[in-house]
């Protein structure tokens, strides 16, 4: 379980996440929403030491990851698996060994292990004798299929995903939800998933929080969230604001 106690950040005057105090479940799928600006962004960089935080902690089970030298730090992240908006492929390696990279600086596996593992994982996402092809080779959606492989390829304990669906169609945005959920669940993950897709949230979201200005304002499940009375967050949601507006036009 990933735990933030009293996480506090500032930048200069704005003060980006106030008081901050969740519990990730473990071995789920937990979403973090809200609107551009609400600080989600800034404490997934907090959960993964990308920005320290002001104050309070990240906890990892019994865990001060906030307390951990730099060096504790490079080794604990060895049980992080990372997929980046952008999906961050390396553009002159081909698919294969884009996701060799992270077995051979992480990993003590022989060359025809590491093959094996490439083989796995690629077959995993759906992309059997893609091995060869490069980035710019492939469409937006096998990029994002390619960096979840990449992803799990050291078989993390944890997965942060930043906006997993930005720029993709609906229809391939719900194989990539598909993809997190099973590979979560396959693989006993925590996962952690930045995203502004309802349709995610409604899919796969175990765990729901939702950050406004900053704050923790709601916290449920799927089953909960379309039935909340939490005004900002039916705002979020149905985007009521901007339909109430329509209607006076």
């Amino acid at each position: 379980m990933i735990e933030l106690r009293n996480l506090n950040k500032s930048f200069g005057t704005k003060q980006v996440l106030k008081n901050i105090n969740v519990k990730l479940e473990e071995g789920k799928c937990n979403l973090i929403i809200g609107g551009s600006g609400g600080g989600k962004s800034v404490m997934l960089k907090c959960m993964v030491g990308l920005l320290e935080p002001d104050s309070g902690a990240v906890f990892y089970g019994n865990t001060n990851f906030s307390e951990l030298s730099i060096k504790q730090r490079k080794t604990f992240s060895r049980e992080f698996g990372m997929l980046f908006q952008g999906s961050a492929l390396f553009d002159s390696q081909t698919v294969e060994e884009n996701i060799r990279f992270p077995l051979q600086m992480f990993s003590t596996m022989t060359p025809n292990e590491i093959k094996d593992r490439v083989n796995f994982c690629l077959e995993k996402v759906n992309l059997e004798n893609a091995n060869k092809l490069y980035p710019s080779e492939i469409s937006g959606g096998m990029k994002k299929r390619v960096a979840i492989a990449r992803a799990i390829a050291v078989n993390p304990k944890y997965l942060f995903c930043d906006e997993p669906n930005s720029g993709l169609d609906p229809h391939t945005s719900t194989v990539i939800d598909e993809l997190i959920s099973n590979v979560t669940e396959e693989f006993k993950m925590t996962t952690v998933i930045i995203t502004h897709d309802m349709n995610s949230v409604i899919e796969i979201g175990d765990n729901i929080i939702y950050l406004h200005e900053g704050q923790v304002w709601w916290e449920g499940h799927k089953q909960q969230v379309l039935d909340t009375t939490n005004d900002e967050l039916y705002d979020f949601i149905y985007a009521s604001k901007f339909l109430k507006r329509l209607k006076k036009v």
